[in-house]
């Protein structure tokens, strides 16, 4: 009988690590586990009035121990014996501060309640300032040390994350050798590496976020950063030259990992990647098809033939960068920095009367009344999907601009607000929830938009993730405001079995990813069309969203100009 091959996928993301066994001949999942982290769930060493979001770097260690542990208990021992590689996928650009032997900060005693010792998280964006720093101080040169990352760089990156915290935390600075992203440190925590300048560093995070290319040998000239601080002075000496596509292995199964789990240390660990990149390869992504991870935010990927995108340059997206999502291709990264988010933040106000008056009832007992809470909670957003599927809208209906946590592309700008706007007492919560639904299909279709207009042509669109799987009713309204189909994958874990499938390329089952895409993708299992009596309606709503997105810009930056006055 031939030896079936098995291969680990764990994906990272900002609430929960999950970890899948997959077949590597044919992708099947045979076992799986969540953990969501727990002192994220409590809301330690995070201020959201502040936009600071931090994880410690334990609730990853304790998650990626837990779900592999359990996947395997649930595939038994013959199929344990079988595993023969494992990859990783994580949020990004989600950094940390690193000692010498490549262990974060909160991990030493000193630093382990240090806001400013734990993973930055993507969403975090206390680095603002910081950001508009960089962007000014880039137009200094004659090279654009930018031009790789769409022109605009964000707080949600890794440089202005690192200046933010090297300045803030004078400890921190101290003690801090490297300056490392989730997905690479993952790996080098799983093959036992105790040496930060040995780290091997992916191109997906290192050219979408840290400012390598090529095209520079490496990341810009130490001059770069120490005349924007001299903070940053020799920062570039601790961090990478080469990077690594994740097709390639970062090394084997670590000793005291593989006591762990229980493994092989012949188990090969693939080099790391963001999530939505992997995803986009679980997602079986095709040239020219927007592949769009939609959970908290959206990342959107598209790959296009290296020859056929030379010399393009895609103004205000997140990067392009050959290799970044399949090896050999250009990869191209955009996304929204609240989709799931927004209706989570809509839920939340809704839900507050309960938290807060239901729960002080002497009606019914507190067991039952928290009950309550929950059961609604729970039922809410299917809910309001139900009843704003029946609005008829006109024209002047409410109206919401999309930019809650910011605007990450086109152009970012981190300091954006969102609004609702055109409310009247008729206005209720299914219309409000209609009207933000509608903003978040809307801030998609400009990322499609940019694309189209800066030469590299949205052929299809593909749907991943959460929300792709369970809103109908969000998926339709993106197919009528995009005019386009939108297929949605069969596999509820694309990140994860993206990751699978590198890893099954890394351990050499594949010749290249595409071929374990091929080999262990799950195909679609619906596609949604657009209802062409809503296309006009949702072109003039479109024009009426861009005005309105156009006055909260215009209005911010004034703000910004008589402050800078004032001071």
């Amino acid at each position: 009988m031939k030896k079936e091959n098995y291969v680990i996928g764990v994906d990272y993301g900002t609430d929960s690590v999950r970890s899948i066994i997959a077949n590597a001949a044919n992708g099947q999942e045979v076992a799986s586990a969540v953990f969501y982290y727990p002192r994220w769930k409590e809301g330690l060493y995070c201020d959201p009035g502040t936009n600071r979001f931090r994880q410690h770097p334990l609730d990853y260690l304790e998650g990626l121990e837990q779900t592999i542990v359990r996947c395997l208990q649930q595939a038994g021992p013959a199929i344990a014996a079988n595993i023969r590689a494992i990859s990783v996928d994580t949020t990004g650009s989600t950094p940390v501060a690193v000692d010498e032997t490549g262990t974060p900060l909160a991990l030493l005693p000193k630093f382990e309640k240090n806001p400013n010792a734990m993973f930055v998280l993507w969403k975090d964006h206390t680095s603002v300032p910081e950001a508009a720093e960089i962007n000014t101080h880039a137009e200094k040169y004659d090279t654009n040390y930018l031009q790789y990352v769409g022109g605009i760089y964000s707080s949600e990156w890794f440089w202005a994350k690192l200046l933010h915290v090297l300045r803030e935390d004078a400890a921190v600075r101290e003690a801090c050798y490297s300056w490392v992203e989730h997905c690479d440190w993952i790996p080098f925590v799983l093959t036992g590496g105790n040496k930060a300048a040995e780290m091997k560093r992916g191109v997906c995070s290192a050219g979408h976020k840290a400012l390598w290319a090529a095209e520079f040998g490496g990341l810009p000239p130490d001059s770069f950063f120490t005349e924007l601080d001299p903070l940053l002075k020799g920062f570039t000496k601790k961090l990478f030259t080469n990077t690594y596509t994740a097709d390639k292995a970062a090394g084997t199964l670590g000793a005291a990992w593989a006591a762990k789990l229980g493994l092989s240390t012949d188990v090969v660990i693939g080099v790391g990647a963001f999530d939505a990149h992997m995803g986009a390869v679980g997602g079986q992504i095709e040239p020219y098809h927007l592949s769009k991870v939609m959970g908290t935010s959206t990342c959107d990927m598209l790959v296009a033939p290296l020859n056929e995108v030379d010399g393009k340059l895609v103004k205000g997206i997140c990067g392009q960068v050959p290799g970044s999502v399949i090896p050999g291709m250009m990869g191209l990264e955009a996304g929204q920095s609240a989709f799931g988010d927004a209706y989570a933040w809509f839920k939340k106000v809704l839900t507050w009367p309960m938290q807060q008056v239901l729960a002080q009832t002497t009606l019914v007992n507190s067991e039952t009344a928290k009950a309550l809470i929950e059961e609604t909670a729970d039922k809410l957003i299917p809910e309001l999907s139900k009843q704003a599927a029946l609005i008829q809208i006109d024209e002047n209906s409410e109206l919401a601009v999309d930019w809650f946590n910011g605007r990450r592309t086109p152009d970012a700008s981190q300091e954006l607000k969102g609004a609702l706007t055109g409310l009247n007492l008729g206005s209720d919560a299914p219309r409000m929830f209609r009207a933000i639904v509608e903003a978040t299909c809307f801030g998609a279709k400009a990322i499609v938009d940019r694309f189209n207009n800066e030469g590299v042509p949205v052929k299809g669109l593909i749907g991943l993730g959460g929300v792709a799987k369970k809103s109908p009713f969000i998926m339709q309204m993106m197919a009528d405001v995009m005019n386009m189909p939108i297929r949605i994958h069969k596999s509820e874990q694309t990140c994860a079995l993206g990751a699978a499938m590198f890893a099954a390329t890394a351990a050499g089952i594949y010749e290249k990813v595409e071929d374990a895409m091929n080999a262990m993708g799950q195909g679609f299992d619906a596609t949604y069309y657009p209802d062409k009596t809503k296309v006009a309606l949702y072109q003039q709503r479109y024009k009426k969203y861009h005005n309105l997105g156009g006055f909260i810009e215009n209005s911010i930056k004034h703000k910004e100009k008589e402050k800078a006055f004032s001071n």
